[in-house]
């Protein structure tokens, strides 16, 4: 960490991102609310498809990923397999994991808050890059 001494420019840049920060949080909920989803299960299922294992991540994976505890991330995905948006499936070679692939129902709905979130994914860069060359 750097010694200098913090400016009201630093703080100025900080209040800015803070802001925006939440502006997109905001947006984001709303876009997910709009798609028949709530904001923990839009994030499900995005750590499900954007999860690098090609056989789905696991319920552990899940947790660490959302920074839940283990039973919360196992409530989640019973949650989201009810509302016929994953499947869970014992792990070919570790059977005691249980791995989580979207349906096509789930893949559907995080495409349609995928799309409402790149625009505010490209609005959220360009007021950053504004902030960062303040």
């Amino acid at each position: 960490m750097s010694a200098r001494r913090l400016t009201d420019a630093d703080y100025a840049r900080l209040l800015a991102f803070r802001v925006e920060l939440r502006a997109f949080l905001h947006a984001s909920e709303r876009i997910a609310h709009a798609a028949r989803l709530t904001p923990t299960l839009h994030q499900l299922l995005l750590v499900v498809r954007g999860h690098a294992d090609p056989a789905g991540p696991t319920i552990g994976d899940v947790a660490a990923a959302l920074d839940v505890r283990h039973h919360t991330a196992v409530e989640l995905a019973q949650r989201a397999e009810r509302a016929g948006l994953v499947d869970r499936a014992r792990d070919e070679h570790d059977h005691r994991q249980v791995r989580l692939r979207l349906t096509d129902e789930g893949s559907a709905r995080l495409d349609e808050v995928t799309r409402g979130h790149l625009p505010a994914i490209a609005r959220l860069a360009e007021r950053l890059r504004g902030v960062m060359d303040a």
